[in-house]
């Protein structure tokens, strides 16, 4: 998904993995508006203030943000 698509949806899934060792990455499984389903990596201050049920837009240009 590019940084200029602008979406909104609900946080079905939230996980964390080290894909190249060093670094952690914290993604969101969300499923859209329209019904399909995306990963998004996101911040660590809005991994951990997300929940399973919360929705989440982004607005285009912009990062996801709660709500």
């Amino acid at each position: 998904m590019a940084n200029e698509d602008a979406w909104s949806g609900v946080v079905v899934k939230k996980s964390r993995a080290m894909f190249d060792g060093s670094n952690l990455y914290r993604k969101l499984e969300v499923e859209l508006d329209g019904g399909d389903v995306q990963n998004v990596k996101v911040p660590r201050a809005l991994w951990k203030e997300l929940e399973v049920g919360d929705r989440v837009s982004k607005e285009a240009g912009a990062d996801p943000r709660r709500g």
